[in-house]
């Protein structure tokens, strides 16, 4: 049952309360999403941008609210779930790119060159920073912010605003949804790390070959050369990744939802 409140009556019973848990759903987005989470991006622009979501999206939650939803600290942490899981799908894809370019990066002898990332605020080699860049490029221009406020928005219908949740099953499912960053980056990086192995063993046979060639000063430019022809290659490849990431983003909050709505045991 509705708490049967007007839109934006924040001072109706009820209310504050729904208020405050829903900016925890909109809070777990931002805490996690690629876009609104960067350390370029100040806190309090992020404070505001916070504010200015959970004001617009507050109808849609008071509509669907349950009836004497509390604040506890088992609500706060399972509203942030929430938003935490829509936005979790984009932190995926973004730190699935950063993980193939650290492969790809150690395999053909760049790993060592490492600078900030603007992004995550820490270290990572110079391929893992245009990587990650170019995938938060290519999510922004598929609408991928807008695409987890829907989800964000849609999500209030779904899972109301007090609703009795099983959070350990939510914790579980998206334990497991934590994988697919290892199995994506591991696909992305597989062309280049194929060509350096051959390259590797190439080089290896015309050591074998030719004994009196000075294999270290030829390696290093050759499977550097070979890595990034390769790498150029392939980034289409991270494209068309990204063409099917709204869909993977709604399957995925859809499984953690639909977890945390059985029965708590």
């Amino acid at each position: 049952m509705s708490v049967g409140t007007s839109p934006w009556d924040l001072i109706a019973p009820g209310s504050a309360e729904v208020t405050i848990l829903s900016a925890c759903r909109v809070g777990g987005l931002i805490l996690v999403a690629p876009m609104f989470s960067s350390k370029m991006v100040p806190m309090p622009v992020r404070t505001a941008i916070l504010l200015v979501l959970t004001i617009v999206m507050q109808p849609a939650a008071q509509a669907t609210a349950l009836q004497g939803a509390a604040i506890t600290p088992a609500t706060f942490l399972t509203e942030s779930l929430i938003g935490f899981s829509l936005g979790f799908g984009a932190a995926l894809l973004v730190a699935a790119a950063e993980l193939a370019a650290d492969l790809m990066g150690q395999a053909i002898g760049l790993s060592g060159a490492a600078v900030v990332d603007p992004i995550g605020g820490h270290q990572t080699s110079v391929i893992g920073q245009a990587f990650a860049l170019l995938a938060a490029t290519l999510l922004l221009a598929g609408n991928g912010h807008l695409v987890m406020l829907d989800a964000v928005a849609q999500s209030f219908a779904r899972v109301p605003v007090g609703a009795a949740l099983d959070l350990a099953s939510g914790l579980r499912v998206l334990t497991q949804d934590g994988g697919i960053m290892f199995a994506l980056g591991l696909q992305i990086a597989a062309p280049v790390i194929a060509a350096a192995l051959v390259t590797n063993v190439g080089l290896g046979i015309l050591s074998r070959a030719v004994p009196q060639l000075n294999l270290m000063n030829l390696a290093f430019p050759v499977q550097i050369s070979v890595g990034l022809v390769s790498l150029a290659a392939s980034l289409p490849f991270l494209g068309l990744v990204t063409s099917g990431w709204g869909e993977q983003v709604r399957s995925m909050g859809n499984e953690v939802m639909t977890a945390l709505l059985r029965a708590p045991r």
